[in-house]
């Protein structure tokens, strides 16, 4: 039964004619009359009596209205509930994020987005492995200097500098050294590098040494603090432990600048649920500033002194 036809037919039958469910409805008269000799013609039945000013219903299409009248206000309800939420964050929303950048303040981030969104049941999961929004059942990824690829979408809400820090126990360079500093690196890094080193004044070429090689940022950060070398990291992460004399900051590394990107599958509608959540992040780090990352990630927990 064709769905178009049966709720013309209940719109004539409703207003009693076709001439005045055209009027109400907007559609054309000559369509109305056609879609319901359609209707008459797959049922085999007829469901007007057709003679005089009214249209009236035969016993027909008296029952085949009362029995189809609900379905199809049903079915509307059913269209605006899907309307309505495709405008009001709902259903399951899965984040992948790094460790340190979760242990750093996603917590009261996710936490202010379940409170306002309370239809959605939110999941983040900290790892620094590398994911795939589709294969791993991802909703939303987070990470720093993502690949070009065509197969995400997304929006840029932070952008960092690396900078070299190291506890106040290492010696910072003055000067050009022949032996390379100490450093903690990520298993891809090069075992040996040059670091460009720019100050406020100038610019210092130091040769590096790895000592250390840790698969997650989270762990580098507890290992510089340690004293077990000098590493580069985003200013955001590491601001709070320069400002209270944990760690000495170096200098900016030269290179390319750190984006923090939230991506999603470019294929798939974005939902209102991803949405509301980038825009949180985009709102939450004004201007994409690290420092606006810096002092959510040294700000306290609620309830703490």
């Amino acid at each position: 039964m064709d769905l178009l036809a049966l709720a013309d037919f209940n719109d004539v039958a409703r207003h009693g004619g076709v001439g005045r469910a055209a009027r109400v409805t907007g559609r054309p008269k000559a369509t109305l009359s056609r879609r319901v000799r359609q209707l008459e013609d797959a049922l085999g039945v007829r469901l007007f009596e057709r003679g005089g000013h009214e249209l009236r219903l035969t016993e027909e299409g008296r029952e085949l209205q009362e029995q189809t009248q609900s379905l199809l206000e049903h079915i509307d309800e059913v269209g605006d509930t899907l309307r309505q939420g495709i405008r009001t964050p709902r259903g399951r929303l899965r984040i992948s994020a790094p460790v340190l950048f979760g242990q750093r303040g996603l917590g009261r981030i996710a936490a202010d987005y379940a409170l306002a969104y309370p239809q959605v049941q939110l999941e983040v999961v900290a790892e620094d492995r590398f994911v795939h929004p589709v294969d791993d059942d991802f909703d939303l990824v987070i990470r720093a200097n993502p690949d070009p690829s065509t197969e995400l979408a997304g929006r840029c809400f932070l952008r960092d500098t690396l900078v070299a820090v190291a506890a106040p126990s290492l010696p910072r360079p003055a000067r050009p050294r022949d032996l390379p500093v100490p450093v903690v690196t990520l298993p891809r890094a090069p075992s040996e590098a040059t670091w460009q080193l720019h100050r406020t004044r100038s610019t210092l070429t130091v040769a590096t040494r790895s000592v250390l090689r840790l698969s997650s940022m989270a762990m580098i950060h507890d290992a510089v603090l340690a004293g077990a070398g000098a590493a580069a990291m985003p200013r955001s992460l590491v601001q709070a432990d320069i400002d209270a004399g944990r760690l000495v900051d170096w200098g900016r590394l030269a290179g390319r600048p750190i984006e923090v990107w939230a991506l999603y599958p470019s294929h798939r509608h974005v939902s209102a649920r991803v949405s509301a959540f980038v825009q949180l992040l985009v709102d939450r780090f004004e201007n994409a500033s690290p420092s606006a990352f810096a002092r959510l990630a040294s700000a306290p927990s609620p309830g703490h002194r």
